[in-house]
């Protein structure tokens, strides 16, 4: 069997400083590859060595397997991990390994190449006896031909990329009419993010539940399962929270789909980890979905409840050691769920955000396991996946379990980047999801319970007066009382506060068209706040003159009001479509001189590998196109500019 000593891990991020935490305590001497723009990253540090393999964008670094295998080489390193993402699922990489007499962590080549035909695993799948999602597998050979297929499937359905994974290239139809636009986005989109623009088309199965189970299979033939998790708590099918085991699973039912998991890891002679996922139908059905060929990113919720380490068993795995049935239990053991920290503004329509961090500082104590990508100082490109980490909570039952995420949330500081911590939170304390009773469709009708920051911005306006080199934006009056008027920006929108200070300390702020009496009990990066006579604990962090605040239920940026110099700006956001974060032109639907309606299609863009497609803001009369496919842009670069006919006209254009 294989023997090697020295570990490359293909990857980036919290999973690359995850597989190198296991790989250290097994004795490895470790290898961390990195691009251009990851130089400083936390992964790159907590490797023996490392090596560059080229500028930032991932098609010419962590995609590239040759680069991958030359650092390899130079290195000494006999085995290659690929974490998830990027090469994990790529069957032309790993036989290059073999090839190379380098070992891949994962399974064979063949059995990547089926499972990761979509359309070759369902048929796999089938023969093995397991069910699969009712749909038709294509190809299809005119619009005609599509639309009849469609029909016979029946709405809604969806439309899937025969490649890849991650919810790319899949889009719900809801009626005829929409399907040949639905088809052309989604092939589209798995064309540039698989290399392959197949599709094909699976009926929805209303009110499912996604379940997966997690399985395990050495070289000598034997199979077991790991029980199963729930991820049905999904946004644009990429799952947000992740439990195990799953509150819709009794044993009876875990022991069926563990059967049907180790039926289709048998079938295409799987070696490793891999993930087998199901849709659970409301009557406890189940559906085969897909299997994937790697570790998951939500793989710690069934490490806490089965007491392993997954990624020790894939390398062990990887040099011959068989299965132990004494070492892996057969039922999980308390409850576990993850919150998957995503750089992203929950408030925009979940666009990803680049930066900076300015403060990270994760919660402690019984039960909590923090996966994290990123550290105090770390860049946030815009090339790769806006996951920067996980928040795990465990317990002896679920209500601990999640309890104790909530707290964890609460704790969780990261600042200089937007993130979807608070509404994780909200996520968390929702009713339906606390009842168990979350299924796929859960999020797309969420919308978190308003809250009132009042009392922060109070806190805040007297924070950003005491900062770097503070002068207010308008004198001090003197008449008993010391006035500050402040011109500011709060999350990049324009805001006048007032500051009245009295004799005694005290202050009166009035920010957001409020009035709150605030002091300031403790300075420094863990400040506390007495507002309206209640103390309120923040984590601040400074970057320049800018201030960043954190609370338990909120995160705000401030800075000074900067009036842009633009020409583009004077006439307001109505004249002008914008990129809300930096990525690449996929696609421009308008030309100088179109007349456009509101809400038309107009630029579609990849950021942090998430299509968006950019609308027109009201109707009227394209005046300038600023970019052409394959351009990058950056976060609130021009891109189109419109002469509009009025925010609200309701003329149609001819």
């Amino acid at each position: 069997m294989p023997r090697f000593s020295t570990v490359l891990v293909a990857n980036r991020g919290e999973i690359a400083c995850r597989i190198l935490r296991t790989a250290r305590s097994l004795g490895y001497r470790t290898v961390a590859v990195y691009s251009e723009a990851d130089r400083a990253a936390p992964h790159v540090q907590a490797a023996d060595t490392a090596v560059c393999i080229g500028p930032a964008p991932a098609a010419a670094s962590y995609l590239d397997g040759a680069r991958i295998l030359e650092a390899a080489r130079r290195t000494g390193a006999g085995a290659i991990h690929p974490g998830y993402g990027f090469l994990s699922e790529n069957a032309d990489f790993a036989a290059s390994c073999e090839a190379a007499g380098v070992v891949f962590v994962g399974p064979p080549a063949t059995a990547i190449r089926t499972m990761g035909d979509k359309t070759a695993a369902k048929a796999a799948a089938a023969a093995a006896g397991v069910p699969v999602v009712p749909g038709d597998l294509g190809p299809f050979d005119t619009p005609d031909d599509l639309a009849a297929r469609a029909e016979a499937v029946g709405f809604p359905l969806l439309v899937k990329a025969a490649a890849g994974g991650g919810g790319r290239g899949m889009r719900r139809v809801e009626a005829p009419a929409a399907l040949a636009a639905a088809v052309a986005a989604a092939e589209r989109e798995a064309q540039a993010a698989f290399g392959d623009g197949r599709v094909f088309l699976e009926r929805v199965v209303e009110g499912a539940r996604h379940v997966e189970v997690q399985i395990l299979a050495d070289r000598h033939g034997t199979v077991r399962h790991l029980g199963e998790r729930d991820g049905s708590v999904q946004r644009r099918h990429q799952k947000v929270v992740e439990e195990a085991p799953s509150p819709a699973v009794d044993a009876r039912l875990r022991r069926a789909l563990g059967d049907a998991a180790v039926a289709v890891a048998r079938a295409v002679g799987y070696v490793g980890a891999g993930t087998v996922e199901f849709l659970l139908a409301p009557d406890g059905a189940f559906y085969f979905l897909e299997m994937n060929t790697r570790l998951q990113v939500e793989h710690p919720v069934t490490e806490l409840v089965y007491g392993i380490d997954l990624v020790a068993w894939q390398f062990w795995i990887a040099q011959g050691r068989r299965l132990d049935p004494t070492a892996i239990p057969t039922a999980p053991t308390g409850h576990a769920v993850e919150a998957r920290l995503y750089a992203e503004d929950p408030r925009a329509g979940f666009v990803p955000q680049a930066g900076t961090v300015v403060a990270c500082a994760l919660p402690e104590g019984p039960g909590l396991r923090c996966d994290m990508g990123v550290a105090t100082g770390s860049a946030v490109p815009p090339h790769y996946d806006p996951l920067l980490g996980k928040i795990v909570a465990c317990g002896a039952t679920r209500d601990e379990a999640l309890q104790r995420l909530r707290r964890a949330l609460a704790h969780t500081v990261l600042l200089g980047v937007r993130t979807n911590r608070t509404f994780l939170g909200s996520v968390l304390a929702d009713e339906t999801f606390t009842a168990g009773r979350a299924d796929c469709t859960f999020l797309d009708d969420f919308d978190p319970p308003p809250a009132d920051p009042a009392d922060l911005l109070a806190a805040a306006a007297l924070i950003f007066l005491e900062g770097p080199d503070r002068i207010p934006a308008h004198p001090w009056r003197n008449s008993g009382t010391a006035r500050a008027f402040l011109d500011v920006a709060v999350d990049g929108a324009p805001a006048s506060w007032c500051v009245v200070f009295e004799a005694d300390g005290t202050a009166t702020v009035h920010a957001g068209g409020r009035t709150r009496t605030a002091r300031i009990l403790r300075r420094g990066p863990r400040s506390r706040v007495e507002v309206e006579g209640v103390a309120l604990p923040l984590f601040t962090a400074w970057k320049g003159d800018e201030l960043f605040v954190a609370t338990e239920r909120f995160d705000l940026h401030v800075a000074p009001h900067r009036p842009s110099t633009h020409p583009e700006d004077a006439a307001g956001e109505a004249d002008r479509i914008t990129a809300p974060a930096a990525g690449r032109v996929l696609a421009v639907t308008v030309r100088p001189g179109d007349e456009v309606r509101a809400g038309a299609p107009a630029v579609t863009l990849e950021s942090m590998k998430m299509e968006t497609t950019l609308t027109v803001p009201c109707a009227g009369v394209v005046e300038a196109v600023f970019v052409q496919p394959h351009d990058a842009v950056a976060a609130g670069d021009v891109l189109v500019t419109l002469t509009p006919r009025g925010r609200d006209s309701e003329e149609t254009p001819s």
